[in-house]
């Protein structure tokens, strides 16, 4: 069953704080439509209406007062706990380092190469499928860097002490039956594409819902989107029933379905790295840039189609290729 989290309570408070859910969506970094999108969310959660517009912008309702009350106690009873538990370090270099992620498939190769060149006392994860949510972590101090795919509205965020690098802008390949005539093709046409039922994220997790609204629109289609999702199986195996659905590029096919590259590249995405410039790895971040790079490299042969589109884009992966002809630390440090 689905739960409120913490960036439903900051969504709730920059709305009533700020009056309206444009400028609360500017705040926050996303596009309104997203944030509309999961304000009915959490509404439906919370089984009852959290805000009407009015001349005077968006106004709580009885239920949205009494909300945004608790969700401001909570939202202060966790900056006062992070504070005292940072306070409570005897020794800062013993804390964790923490690497927010969402999930893509470099992530446990990023984890390996993080542990064999950097020393810390630990190393934690926290994996969100939600960009904007893996930034709040870096902003409130919760994690020392993060990676995911760059969100719209991302540039209207104020990020402060950090340090956002672009790791490599990724082509879109999709996932669709084994059944389908398309899936005898090297590569897949968008436009051939426009009858079939789209698997997404929901709106308010979806980093490249206006691109991929305006590509499918601009060879003449508006996408028929039948399934939201946040789980990579389900939609793989909505796929396999004869759906499609967007997918990373060194994704392999499964029972059922087959990943095929979108011809042209109509759909990239960049790839970020956040690294907080006041954490543990402020100061090195050229050696985690390169850890980084040597993890994402180890995953583009899996899939041979990627590994061609790999080597005839270079321009694509150019930063990418210099840390991976950076030295390597020969041990820890």
């Amino acid at each position: 069953m689905a739960e409120l989290e913490l960036r439903h309570l900051r969504a709730i408070c920059a709305i009533a704080e700020e009056g309206s859910v444009s400028k609360a969506a500017i705040r926050l970094g996303v596009t309104q439509p997203a944030l509309t999108a999961q304000l009915r969310s959490i509404e439906r959660l919370l089984d009852g209406e959290l805000f009407v517009r009015s001349a005077h912008g968006s106004v709580p309702t009885e239920l949205g007062r009494g909300v945004v009350r608790s969700a401001r106690v909570v939202l202060e009873d966790m900056a006062v706990l992070l504070a005292s538990a940072r306070s409570h370090r005897s020794d800062p270099a013993e804390a964790p380092l923490v690497v927010a992620a969402t999930p893509m498939l470099f992530a446990s190769a990023l984890i390996a190469e993080l542990r064999a060149w950097v020393r810390c006392s630990q190393l934690r994860t926290e994996i969100d499928s939600s960009g904007p949510a893996l930034l709040d972590l870096i902003s409130s101090k919760q994690a020392d860097l993060a990676v995911f795919e760059r969100f719209e509205g991302m540039d209207n965020r104020a990020l402060r002490d950090v340090e956002v690098r672009t790791i490599v802008e990724e082509p879109q390949f999709v996932a669709l039956s084994s059944d389908s005539p398309l899936a005898s093709r090297d590569e897949v046409d968008l436009a051939d594409l426009a009858g079939l039922d789209w698997v997404v994220p929901p709106p308010d997790q979806d980093c490249m819902r206006l691109r991929f609204r305006a590509a499918c629109e601009a060879v003449g289609f508006t996408p028929r989107i039948t399934h939201h999702v946040t789980e990579g199986r389900t939609a793989m195996a909505l796929a396999a029933a004869g759906a499609v659905c967007l997918a990373q590029p060194a994704s392999l096919g499964g029972p059922g379905f087959v990943i095929r590259p979108l011809s042209g590249s109509v759909l990239t995405l960049p790839v970020v790295l956040v690294i907080r410039l006041d954490g543990p790895l402020g100061a090195r971040r050229q050696e985690v840039f390169s850890c980084v790079a040597h993890a994402y490299r180890s995953i583009v042969d899996r899939n041979p189609t990627y590994a061609r589109w790999w080597a005839e884009h270079p321009e694509a992966h150019a930063e990418l290729d210099v840390a991976l002809r950076l030295p390597r630390p020969s041990s820890p440090s």
